[in-house]
């Protein structure tokens, strides 16, 4: 045989041989690794445009996450119109096994985007070693301090890694430490088909979850899982299974404009009473003085000319009679500034978001339980706690898919402050590994 022939032989046996690899040669990777690098892809979202996504970083995310899939060997991979990825682990249970054809198919989901009120361009993550405790000053930044009293949790993690952004940017824990949790998962569960058992695994990478309009994109029948969980939380340990109800309250105002110098007895400035209308909001049910339970009021987009003025706040509440409290508020101050002013027009639109899951989570409560056993399996106590915000979750459990959430060790989200804690973001993978398997028993008992 000629020499080049043979060469040429030998190089196309080699690159057909790296083609055909199986996911098992492919090298590990960390889940601190993936989170290192997801992170800086700028995947933040806009609530300002009317695409789908509404940025085109998610989109690219969401082409190496396919690729990723793909190199893990899963099945079905599909990025589709709205740029959400889809993908399936096929179950490895042996015919014989008695949950074959029993055991529900199980879903993993976590969001792509990134907060937009806080840039996600140009992150860069610092990774604090062996932490001592004691405030952390973010060395892009030293007015950037993340401080124990304003997050207790960080005692849970003396000696441990954590891992923050430089504090010229937020990190993207939320929810990228999401996205390597489950993708560590995967690799974990396709190197070792012999260690853990499961069936169907359904993931998800979404889009605009920051936003709340990318989970209307999603299509729970092609997703086809019986159950399913967010990995987008944050404390060890911590399972959500509330939500807040959610409204959306629009308050517009429509004056009389005419020059200054000539206005009186004529001019109606839409601004003053948008003002006043704020002005009369209660201040003992915002944001900034409620916890736990407790729901809000909460205006947090302003505008407005002479002429017309827009005030949008958000009406958040766990319990259906509180929410009607808080929407017949804002009811009773329009009607009061509508005498007060009859010039003016002032019109309220009120728009339902999402609804606590937990009306449907209590109708399947196997959901939560198996995700607490999981957690338990992980050496951690399990947790209730309700989320004062909304996840992909709410919707799609009051659609009919019952998606409780799952901690991932990161804390203080949407700020420069924002950290993840290494061994939370491990105990999260574990977590899913246990999870998996827990479902597996469980159709068998």
């Amino acid at each position: 045989m000629h020499k080049l022939t043979f060469y040429l032989i030998i190089i196309f046996l080699s690159m057909l041989m790296i083609n055909n690899a199986s996911s098992k040669d492919l090298p590990d990777q960390t889940a601190v690794e993936r989170f290192i690098r997801y992170v800086q892809v700028d995947t933040q979202s806009d609530p300002d445009t009317e695409t789908v996504p509404s940025t085109e970083g998610q989109l690219k995310f969401g082409k190496i996450l396919a690729e990723e899939l793909e190199e893990l060997g899963l099945d079905n991979i599909k990025i589709d119109e709205y740029g959400i990825v889809m993908a399936t682990l096929p179950s490895n249970l042996p015919a014989d096994h008695p949950a074959h054809n029993r055991v529900p198919v199980i879903g993993l989901l976590a969001h792509m985007d990134t907060s937009p009120e806080v840039s996600g361009k140009n992150v860069n993550p610092v990774i604090h070693r062996n932490y001592q405790g004691g405030d952390i000053v973010l060395p892009g930044d030293e007015s950037q301090v993340i401080k124990v009293e304003e997050n207790p949790s960080l005692e849970l993690y003396h000696g441990t890694d954590i891992i923050t952004s430089d504090g010229t940017t937020l990190l993207g824990a939320d929810d990228k430490a999401g996205i390597a949790s489950i993708m560590t998962a995967l690799q974990t569960l396709v190197r070792n088909p012999d260690k853990y058992q499961h069936g169907d695994i359904r993931v998800s990478f979404t889009i605009d979850e920051e936003i709340g309009t990318g989970i209307a994109y999603f299509d729970i029948e092609r997703f086809s899982a019986d159950a399913a969980y967010t990995i987008d939380g944050s404390t060890m340990g911590e399972i959500s299974n509330e939500t807040f109800n959610a409204k959306t309250a629009i308050v517009r105002v429509t004056g009389r404009d005419i020059h200054p110098g000539y206005a009186k007895n004529i001019m109606i400035n839409s601004i003053r009473i948008v003002s006043a209308f704020i002005d009369r909001l209660p201040p003992d049910i915002s944001p900034e003085r409620t916890a736990d339970r407790e729901g809000y009021i909460h205006p947090n987009q302003l505008n407005g000319t002479t002429h017309t003025s827009e005030v949008r706040m958000l009406l958040r509440d766990f319990y259906d009679d509180g929410m009607d409290e808080k929407e017949a508020i804002v009811r009773t101050i329009v009607e009061e500034l509508r005498e007060e002013y009859p010039g003016a027009e002032i019109e309220l639109e009120i728009q339902e978001s999402y609804r606590n899951m937990r009306y449907w989570l209590d109708d399947d409560p196997r959901v939560t339980e198996y995700a607490k056993e999981a957690i338990r399996r992980a050496g951690l106590e399990p947790h209730l706690k309700p989320i004062r915000g909304g996840t992909d979750g709410a919707r799609l459990t009051e659609r009919g898919l019952p998606t409780p959430n799952i901690f991932t060790g990161g804390e203080s989200f949407h700020s420069r402050q924002e950290w993840l804690a290494v061994k939370g973001l491990e105990k999260s993978i574990e977590t899913i590994l246990n999870l998996v398997e827990v479902w597996v028993e469980k159709s068998v008992e």
